[in-house]
């Protein structure tokens, strides 16, 4: 049987961290797991202390055990979160070109680093190797779409719809094409993040920030900015929930000084800053080609 599946002994706490739930991930009860399932729990709790700002402590922990295919892509994880960008993505490329690319946890975790460095190519060529495997699906769909192949993820979403229709996953991704294809999708992606946000049961500073997104798209200003400033008050350093809230402040014409600074604070590096950037240095030189001419 397979442990995700709605029978399976893993769907509670992999539902857990896809929803953002990461604190229910590290608490969970692994106790009464089967033997079978208990390096994949260990390896979604390891994953959730990453996404808390733990990696330093994961990297330790999992130290003596990089033996194992499991733990060696963990530790190339938590060594990127790190900043380790060259040692993590040379411990992955170790991995892919032995037998260890194989497992699902390598060809996921190891996936997951190859295309944070820029290495989508290679991150897709590892991908590729699943069995079946819907994080590697879900993570290939986004894969495409930051590729700005809407094309090629809309074919991995049908193609998972068939063999698993009530996966989350797959709502999960076919919200996340759905923001992209726009239209009556919008609606469409709104009603999945929309029940995940506010269902306490499922609710995160994730799915609320998933939720405002998708109320951005409908031009629903206020029912953004209520959902960003709900996940805001739980992690008030939550760099995504800043970032749309910046796009947010602009949009309605105001101020996003303070807002740039707060994002800057929590995250230098953060996509929207990085663009912001080169679109500014773009302009510079365009500018710099053309000089004023004063009339006499």
């Amino acid at each position: 049987m397979d442990p995700y599946s709605a029978e399976g002994e893993l769907i509670n706490i992999h539902s857990h961290f896809h929803q953002g739930q990461y604190s229910e991930v590290v608490g969970f009860d692994t106790s009464a797991l089967s033997p079978e399932n208990e390096v994949a729990a260990r390896v979604l709790g390891y994953r959730a202390r990453i996404a808390q700002g733990q990696a330093e402590d994961v990297l330790a922990e999992v130290e003596g055990e990089t033996s194992e295919p499991e733990f060696a892509a963990v530790s190339a994880l938590a060594d990127f979160a790190l900043g380790h960008e060259e040692d993590a993505v040379q411990a992955v490329e170790a991995l892919a070109s032995s037998p260890a690319a194989d497992n699902q946890t390598v060809q996921v975790l190891g996936g997951v680093v190859l295309q944070a460095a820029g290495k989508s190519d290679d991150a897709l060529a590892l991908l590729s190797k699943h069995s079946g495997s819907l994080d590697a699906i879900a993570l290939i769909t986004q894969i495409h779409l930051q590729q700005n192949r809407t094309d090629l993820a809309v074919k991995e979403v049908v193609a998972a719809r068939r063999w698993a229709q009530d996966s989350l996953l797959v709502n999960l991704a076919e919200s996340w094409v759905g923001l992209r294809q726009g239209g009556e999708k919008y609606q469409q992606a709104f009603y999945v993040f929309e029940e995940l946000a506010q269902a306490p049961a499922t609710s995160s500073i994730l799915t609320l920030v998933s939720q405002a997104v998708c109320e951005l798209h409908l031009g629903r200003v206020e029912e953004a900015q209520s959902a960003l400033e709900q996940a805001l008050q739980k992690q008030p350093d939550y760099a995504d929930a800043i970032a749309n809230l910046l796009v947010l402040t602009v949009i309605t014409g105001k101020d996003p000084s303070e807002l740039t600074s707060s994002l800057k604070k929590s995250a230098p590096q953060h996509p929207l800053l990085v663009d912001l950037e080169e679109k500014s240095d773009l302009f510079d030189k365009a500018a710099s080609k053309f000089s004023a001419k004063v009339a006499a």
